[in-house]
């Protein structure tokens, strides 16, 4: 069974010419959107993809505008709307030492160097230099943790573990 990957959500269009705005859940936008590549549109409610062809790509303010082969105007890609794009595991790249997918990250237990149990990885943040991920602690409490050198010491993603060194002041 194939698995899928969040790329991004059609939360609108744009103008008339059937361009669509996307926030982008992807490291890659670049690649993603890449003219002449494949995305697979989920509906809410339908399993079954939809498969489109990106046509064009650009930037505007906040989101990703894109168009795709065959849809010319703002009535065909009205139903779009609340669509997830995903991509096959298949397209996924080969990462660089040291670089992970969100989806390997999260669901990670955090430990720090002295053996502290913190919780699990719940959420990526990703809001200006570095990535901030979020842990849920068995009590629910919620601890931010900046992907940085200084404090992510290792990631074993296929152990699912990760060990910290958390700054002064970081856990309290």
């Amino acid at each position: 069974m194939e698995k899928w990957f969040n790329v991004g959500k059609i939360v609108n269009t744009h103008g008339i010419r059937g361009e669509v705005r996307v926030i982008s859940k992807t490291d890659f936008p670049e690649q993603r959107y890449k003219i002449g590549n494949v995305l697979y549109l989920f509906m809410p409610g339908s399993n079954k993809p939809i498969e489109l062809t990106v046509k064009t790509h650009r930037t505007h303010k906040n989101f990703n505008l894109l168009t795709f082969e065959g849809f010319e105007n703002i009535n065909e890609v009205e139903k779009f709307r609340d669509g997830i794009l995903k991509v096959p595991e298949s397209q996924l790249g080969v990462l660089d030492e040291d670089e992970f997918y969100y989806h390997e990250v999260i669901g990670c237990h955090v430990v720090t160097t002295e053996g502290l149990e913190l919780g699990k990885v719940t959420e990526i943040l990703s809001p200006g230099a570095n990535d901030v991920w979020v842990i849920k602690s068995s009590e629910g409490k919620e601890i931010l943790i900046p992907y940085i050198e200084d404090v992510v010491k290792k990631v074993d993603v296929k152990g699912k573990v990760i060990l910290i060194q958390p700054m002064e002041g970081l856990l309290s």
